[in-house]
């Protein structure tokens, strides 16, 4: 009784150390590398509208509309989630490349501002495009990052926040590159054991964290707030305590069960602390049969994009679901999906 009561005490210690602020990222790989699905929760306390747009290959696209920027056609197609129609909050090509932006309060980016003249800056609107627009794999991406710089630049959004971000990448292989700023320089991590991502601390603090309760065991206690590091902890455990030899649909559905453990439940918030709010979406990609599965959190369930079963030549249109019209929607929703022009990034 002794020692569970010091370990719970070094827990909330533990605990009540770390900033609070939302959305979770798991992914989940079979043993034989058959099955590489990413999992994700996007958590915050006021609506964020989602839409669904699909791009081909070969669309003209820039990081920033003037002064130093990337220019560049894009290579791939790919499906992407646009808050506000106007930001790429994560999507997926058709090469089995998936990147995510998570909140990271934490961030602190070069800005056109602090970095050197003539630096080419990066719209954060943008920055999940250029990823899956030029890039196959995290060997590729990780390879770029090495040898290219470039500044930050974002928007506020809900009421003047911040936009704070870090990312993560995980290719068919099952190979991930987590992305962060600290203090202004860039860090790159990568391996396929970093199979979780939650918000801040960074993330050797949140694997030191996460060593810890390793130690503890988790079979009998595991941490059960809402907090980053909690919901890390939770994602880690049951993740690891997944059978590895799961196939297809078992494999997503199995997938979207840990990623039910580190939802947010629906309408929950803590007075003071707006970033600890409820999970408004989850999304699962399946990075080998190119499907991408979306579900709101006050709905009963799934709809996918399968672009395998799409057209993304270049030529061909962009593609939108409205999510305001099909948000009850359930199967496959390539059907649905309309001719539009792009989304509008905001700058």
């Amino acid at each position: 009784m002794k020692r569970l009561n010091l370990m719970l005490a070094c827990a909330a210690l533990i605990g009540a150390a770390l900033p609070a602020s939302p959305c979770s990222r798991v992914t989940y790989l079979a043993a034989d590398s058959t099955e590489v699905i990413v999992g994700r929760t996007l958590d915050w306390r006021t609506p964020i509208p989602t839409n669904l747009y699909v791009y081909p290959a070969g669309m003209e696209k820039k990081s920033m509309p003037e002064g130093p920027c990337y220019n560049w056609v894009s290579k791939y197609g790919s499906v992407l989630a646009v808050s506000y129609d106007g930001g790429a909050t994560e999507g997926m090509n058709n090469q089995g490349l998936v990147m995510n932006g998570l909140f990271c309060k934490t961030s602190v980016y070069r800005t056109d501002k602090t970095a050197p003249k003539g630096t080419p800056v990066m719209s954060l609107s943008v920055i999940v495009s250029y990823f899956l627009d030029n890039f196959a794999s995290v060997e590729e991406a990780y390879t770029w990052m090495k040898n290219n710089d470039f500044a930050i630049s974002g928007q506020t959004f809900d009421g003047g926040t911040v936009s704070l971000l870090h990312w993560a990448l995980t290719d068919s292989t099952g190979d991930t590159m987590v992305i962060e700023y600290d203090g202004g320089e860039v860090k790159l991590y990568r391996g396929r054991e970093l199979q979780v991502l939650t918000n801040d601390p960074t993330l050797p603090q949140m694997q030191a964290i996460n060593a810890y309760w390793e130690g503890v065991g988790g079979t009998h206690m595991l941490p059960g707030t809402v907090r980053s590091a909690d919901r890390f902890v939770r994602g880690s455990f049951f993740i690891h305590h997944t059978p590895t030899d799961l196939k297809g649909d078992v494999a997503v559905a199995a997938l979207s069960t840990v990623m039910a453990n580190v939802s947010v439940p629906y309408g929950y918030n803590i007075e003071g602390e707006p970033n600890v709010s409820m999970t408004q979406w989850r999304s699962m990609s399946d990075l080998k049969r190119h499907v991408y599965y979306f579900r709101f959190a006050d709905t009963l369930g799934n709809f996918w994009v399968d672009l395998d079963r799409l057209v993304l030549t270049p030529g061909s249109p962009v593609l939108k679901l409205d999510t305001s019209r099909n948000r009850a929607v359930y199967g496959c929703v390539n059907d649905r999906l309309r001719a539009s022009t792009p989304f509008n990034p905001m700058w």
